[in-house]
């Protein structure tokens, strides 16, 4: 907290920070604006929404000071940035951002906010750097609602895959190396970012469609057409990395691709070794390098999946409960910093502390529960308790009596 402290001008909304950071990190079930300020010691949840909504502070300085700590402790001269996108489910349509929508989360096409998440991953871990906030055509059409949800009148529609080379491009104009970036077939279906990295000189292995065509010496072919051309003896049996239960096997094969211009490209193909089922990488390097290091790459990706997991299940990534832009990039950017700070930490009692054989070294969970256990004091005392009953009973008095006045007047 000590190294974002100079973006907050006055001192009230810095230590509102600190104890907003600390209950994200904390056991509550539930995780918004009213459960952290009882949880915190706060009278009413009213200095929690002004930290979020009109306290003086700039959330993307924060976001380029909370880059500049995970690539410090977890540096990595192999790293790979992987990119990636998650929803969360909404109610009504004033949310910033929120449409109808197909989000993995819910697995179908819901009422749904969706970002764009680019992800640090290294030997030593991994932690989410920056982020996008997807704004659909349906809101960008429509200045007056953009406005209302405190996006800037500039606001322009940009698909996720151009979010994504934002965010790539953002981190290496800050000084940050990164040798590789990792995607979905949302981003490797896509030529403007290849041609982005491919000209920023980072090399990538970006998952495509079966139905992707690529250009070989031999001609122009969609990937599953290739797929059935390789040879048995050009099949490799490598790991994509380790996995809860052990490595992850896979079978690799690596076609070379036609392109006048410099650099190494390929289409990687994926085959599981137990249904036989195929998944497409198309893959560029400025020098040719090894299949095992596409593989190495390719097996990154997940990072970003348990990055998800976690973030939303220790630092309540997705439980924010606030409808302007402003809101939401400051509570995903603390969540982040909440995240990085336990990911950090694992990182560096690896080193130091290593875990004898009989234990499992020190997950981002366990350091949490330790962490709120051993060193966080939260204030729980009865009066406390019963001072915030009776606050929420005003407060959803008061919302239900407005409920009932608005239902009489359109009656």
């Amino acid at each position: 907290m000590g190294r974002i402290a100079g973006r907050f001008t006055r001192v009230e909304p810095r230590l509102r920070a600190s104890r907003l950071v600390l209950g994200l990190l904390s056991d509550l079930p539930r995780k918004n604006c009213w459960t952290i300020a009882e949880w915190a010691g706060e009278s009413t949840p009213d200095g929690m929404q002004h930290l979020l909504s009109r306290a003086k502070w700039d959330a993307d300085a924060v976001r380029d000071d909370l880059r500049g700590y995970v690539v410090e402790h977890l540096h990595d001269e192999r790293a790979v940035l992987v990119v990636d996108e998650t929803g969360d489910v909404k109610k009504g349509t004033g949310t910033v951002g929120v449409q109808r929508q197909y989000t993995g989360t819910a697995g179908r096409i819901e009422n749904a906010q969706v970002a764009v998440y680019l992800v640090y991953a290294g030997v030593r871990g991994h932690a989410a750097v920056d982020r996008e906030l997807y704004v659909p055509r349906s809101w960008t059409a429509d200045p007056d609602r953009c406005r209302a949800a405190g996006l800037s009148e500039e606001t322009v529609f940009a698909t996720k895959p151009d979010l994504a080379a934002r965010m790539v491009a953002r981190f290496l104009d800050a000084g940050h190396q990164a040798a590789w970036v990792a995607g979905d077939e949302v981003y490797g279906g896509n030529p403007k970012i290849r041609t982005v990295l491919e000209e920023r000189g980072a090399g990538y292995v970006l998952a495509v469609a079966r139905s992707h065509e690529v250009v070989t010496g031999a001609g122009k072919f969609r990937a599953d057409t290739l797929a059935r051309k390789v040879p048995k003896r050009a099949w490799q049996k490598l790991s994509a990395g380790a996995g809860a239960k052990g490595y992850r096997f896979y079978d690799w094969a690596a076609i070379d691709l036609a392109d006048p211009r410099p650099g190494s490209r390929q289409l990687l193909i994926r085959r599981n070794r137990s249904s036989g089922e195929l998944a497409y990488y198309r893959c560029y390097a400025p020098e040719p390098v090894p299949l095992a290091e596409l593989v190495r790459v390719a097996g990154s990706r997940w990072r970003v999946e348990e990055f998800f997991q976690s973030g939303k299940g220790l630092a309540a990534l997705d439980e924010h409960q606030v409808r302007r832009y402003a809101s939401w990039s400051r509570w995903v950017t603390l969540a982040m910093l909440a995240h990085a700070f336990l990911a950090v930490l694992r990182a560096d009692e690896h080193v130091r502390q290593p875990a004898p054989n009989y234990l499992i070294s020190l997950s981002c969970n366990e350091i949490q529960r330790l962490f709120i256990t051993l060193v966080v004091q939260p204030v729980h005392d009865a009066s406390h308790r019963l001072d915030w009953s009776d606050w929420r009973r005003r407060h959803q008095a008061r919302s239900r009596a407005i409920h009932y006045r608005r239902q009489a007047a359109q009656a």
